[in-house]
C-alpha cells in the first residue's frame, strides 16, 4: 500500500502521518519539528524526518509548476551577519536564493517561487529560467545583470534601474516580491532556530507551497495526499543530504 511512495519503511500509523501533514500544511508561518513532535506525541527524530518528507513532497511538487504571465524577481540571501561583515550581494557565508512572484496585470499576487542557486551569474539564472518560467512571460527585475539572462527561457525582460539602499525595496514595480520576502524571512526566523544551508530548498518550499495554495485550504491536505503517494521514498540517508538547488 505504501511502497514507494514517501511513506514507505515508517514505522509511524498512517492516522500520525495524516494529522502531521494537517498541522504542516495549515500553519501559516510554519512548524518546526520539535513543536511538530509535541503536537504528534512522536520523537523529536521521527518528527524531523516526517517534517522532511513532508517538505521534500512540496519541493518536488512545486518544481513541476513553472510560473507565467507577469512575474517581480529579485536576488536574495539566507544566513547570519558576521560583525562587521560585508551586507547583501557578495557577502560571505551567505546562501543564494531567487525569488519571483507571479502577478496580474494589476499587480496582486498569485504565485511564488523560491529557488536556491548557486550564485548570480547569467548562466545559473538562464538554467534557472527554463526550468521555472513559462516562455512568453515577462520578468520585471532591477538592474542587475544576470537577470537579463530570463531571455535565455523565451521570456521577455522589463528593467527598472533602482540603485541600493533602503528606497530601492520601495520601488512600486517590485512591491509584492519585496514584501514577501520579508514575509518569508521574518517566518523562518521566528519559527525556526537554525536552518543549515543544504536543507534550506525544502524549508524555502513549504512557505511558497502554502502561499501558493491560500485560497483552497480544505483541498490543500487531499491534494497533498495525492501527491505524497506519487513521491519516490526518501529514506534517512537521502534526507540528510543536501537538496538539488533548483
Amino acid at each position: 500500500m505504501i511502497a514507494g511512495t514517501i511513506f514507505q519503511n515508517t514505522k509511524l500509523p498512517l492516522s500520525v502521518w495524516f494529522l502531521g501533514i494537517y498541522f504542516v500544511t495549515q500553519s501559516k508561518i510554519g512548524l518546526s519539528a520539535l513543536a511538530l513532535s509535541r503536537h504528534l506525541g512522536i520523537s523529536y527524530n521521527a518528527a524531523w524526518r516526517m517534517k522532511h518528507k513532508l517538505m521534500q513532497v512540496m519541493l518536488e511538487r512545486d518544481n513541476e509548476k513553472p510560473l507565467q504571465g507577469r512575474i517581480e524577481m529579485d536576488d536574495s540571501y539566507w544566513g547570519g551577519e558576521r560583525h562587521g561583515g560585508k551586507r547583501g550581494r557578495g557577502a560571505e557565508d551567505k546562501e543564494p536564493f531567487v525569488a519571483a512572484v507571479q502577478t496580474t496585470e494589476d499587480g496582486k499576487p498569485l504565485k511564488m517561487k523560491l529557488s536556491v542557486v548557486i550564485g548570480f551569474q547569467s548562466q545559473e539564472i538562464g538554467r534557472w529560467s527554463q526550468h521555472h518560467l513559462l516562455p512568453g512571460s515577462t520578468v520585471v527585475s532591477d538592474g542587475l545583470g544576470c537577470f537579463n539572462a530570463v531571455t535565455d527561457g523565451g521570456c521577455e525582460h522589463d528593467v527598472h534601474i533602482v540603485g541600493s539602499g533602503p528606497g530601492s525595496v520601495e520601488h512600486p514595480a517590485f512591491h509584492w516580491v519585496n514584501t514577501l520576502l520579508g514575509n518569508v524571512k521574518n517566518a523562518l526566523h521566528g519559527t525556526y532556530h537554525a536552518i543549515r544551508a543544504k536543507h534550506l530548498p525544502r524549508y524555502l518550499a513549504e512557505f511558497h507551497y502554502r502561499f501558493n495554495r491560500r485560497y483552497d485550504l480544505p483541498r490543500i491536505i487531499p491534494r497533498f495526499l495525492y501527491v505524497a503517494v506519487r513521491t519516490s521514498p526518501m529514506p534517512q540517508r537521502l534526507l540528510t543530504l543536501a537538496e538539488a538547488r533548483w
